[in-house]
C-alpha cells in the first residue's frame, strides 16, 4: 500500500526540517520543537500542517516579518517548469500554513513571500486569508501576477480565486471582484503551459456551479472566431459541468 500523503509530515520530516533551521537560525530550539509535537502521527493532514506551524512560530522568537526573513532563506532553488509541487516542493507546506494563519497583517511581505514560495511549491492557500482581508488590493496584485514572466507565478493569479479550490474553504472574492477576476483569468487564456489552461478551466468550472450567468458572460466573451487553441481547449474543458447539466435536463 502507498504511503498516504498526511504521513510524509511525520517525526523524521519534523527532525530534517528543524535541521534545515538551525543553519540559517542557530537559535532555533529544535527540542522544543520536536517536544510540541509529541500528538503529530496521530492527526489527520490539515491538523498536522497546523500542529507544525504553530510549532515553528512558538521556536522562532522572532516578529513576524524577521520569522518570513528566516523562512526565505531555507527555500531553496526555483524548481523548473510547473510541475514538482508534491514531489520535490510537498516539505513546504507548513510555511505556506504559518502564513495563512498569521499573515493577513503583513500584505506585502506576505505576499511577496507566497510568490516566493509558489516557484518551488504553491502560495494559493497562503493567500486565500490574505484575499479575504484585503480583496481590493489582492485583486489587483493578482492581476500583476497574471502576466508574470514566471511559470509558476501566472498560474498562482487564477489557482487562489477559485472559488472550489480542493483542500480549502470556499471562497467567493470572484463574485465580489467579477471584472478584476475576469482580467486575471482573461490574461492567462492564451497561456500555451497546459497547467495554466487547466486552472483558468477549473475556475471557471467553479464559477458556473455558482453563478452560471456570470460564466456565460466570460464565454461570450471570448468566444471569437480567432480563438488560440489555448482558448478552445480551456472552454471545452470549463463547460464540462454545464454540459452534464444540459444532458441532464434533455
Amino acid at each position: 500500500m502507498s504511503q498516504k500523503f498526511k504521513d510524509y509530515y511525520d517525526y523524521l520530516y519534523c527532525e530534517e526540517l528543524a535541521e534545515k533551521f538551525t543553519r540559517v537560525y542557530p537559535d532555533f530550539d529544535t527540542k522544543k520543537f520536536i517536544d510540541q509535537l509529541a500528538d503529530l502521527e496521530n492527526l489527520a493532514f490539515n491538523d498536522r500542517q497546523v500542529l507544525i506551524a504553530e510549532a515553528l512560530k512558538n521556536c522562532l522568537s522572532l516578529s513576524y516579518e524577521e520569522t518570513i526573513a528566516v523562512f526565505t532563506k531555507i527555500l531553496g532553488p526555483e524548481l523548473k517548469g510547473s510541475l514538482g509541487m508534491f514531489t520535490e516542493g510537498y516539505w513546504l507546506w507548513p510555511l505556506g500554513k504559518y502564513v495563512e494563519l498569521n499573515g493577513t497583517a503583513n500584505f506585502s511581505v506576505s505576499t511577496e513571500f507566497a510568490k516566493e514560495l509558489t516557484k518551488r511549491f504553491t502560495g494559493e492557500f497562503a493567500m486565500r486569508p490574505i484575499i479575504q482581508a484585503q480583496p481590493k488590493k489582492a485583486m489587483n496584485l493578482l492581476i500583476d501576477w497574471s502576466t508574470d514572466d514566471n511559470q509558476r507565478v501566472r498560474p498562482l493569479a487564477s489557482e487562489c480565486i477559485r472559488i472550489r479550490l480542493p483542500w480549502a474553504k470556499k471562497m467567493t472574492i470572484a463574485l465580489d471582484y467579477f471584472p478584476e477576476y475576469t482580467e486575471v483569468l482573461t490574461n492567462l487564456k492564451d497561456d500555451p503551459d497546459k497547467s495554466i489552461q487547466k486552472s483558468v478551466a477549473n475556475n471557471l468550472n467553479d464559477l458556473y456551479k455558482e453563478d452560471p450567468e456570470k460564466f456565460s458572460e466570460i464565454i461570450s466573451a471570448w468566444s471569437t472566431t480567432n480563438l488560440s487553441k489555448a482558448t478552445a481547449w480551456i472552454i471545452h474543458h470549463a463547460s464540462r459541468t454545464k454540459r452534464k447539466v444540459e444532458q441532464a435536463e434533455s
